[in-house]
């Protein structure tokens, strides 16, 4: 079982699950916990298809057509996503893998992590896997990018010297 997120490290952290999941023989249930904002009937109903339809559009683009290998099954739950992949992974023979998240001091303390949340709680093991470390250059291109700084090939690790 595997929590989905958003970025790069939720990506990282499908591909890992799936891997378990092949070494053990066992299925990849994507879970992707989601928090409506409107109280109409409508607008949670909207809500809904939109998370399956992003959960889907994750799956698709971390494996593509050919899948991951293994059996696969993708389930949308309302709620916080720590409390919600700790109810779905109640048997202790799961196996719940989450990626690690952002480590800075801010964003912890405004976003409580989901990862420390399962380790506390879970009923099963928990196998927490780190950003890549593409994730760390990845978000150095952004911030130069917003902030419209040149970039210069020579600070590429790997370029031409």
């Amino acid at each position: 079982m595997v929590g989905v997120g958003t970025g790069v490290g939720g990506v990282t952290a499908v591909h890992r699950a799936a891997a378990e999941a092949r070494c053990r023989g066992g299925e990849l249930w994507a879970v992707l916990a989601w928090q409506p904002v409107g109280r109409a009937a409508g607008a949670r109903e909207a809500w809904r298809e939109a998370a399956a339809a992003r959960l889907r559009e994750l799956l698709d683009g971390a494996f593509g057509p050919a899948g991951p290998g293994v059996p696969l099954a993708g389930m949308t739950a309302v709620g916080a996503p720590g409390p919600v992949l700790v109810d779905v992974a109640r048997a202790p023979e799961d196996l719940l893998v989450v990626g690690a998240g952002s480590r800075g001091l801010l964003r912890r303390a405004l976003r409580p992590s989901p990862a420390r949340f399962c380790l506390a709680h879970a009923a099963c093991p928990v196998l927490v896997v780190p950003p890549s470390p593409l994730a760390a250059d990845l978000a150095a291109v952004h911030r130069r990018n917003r902030w419209r700084m040149p970039l210069d090939a020579r600070e590429l690790d790997g370029a031409v010297r």
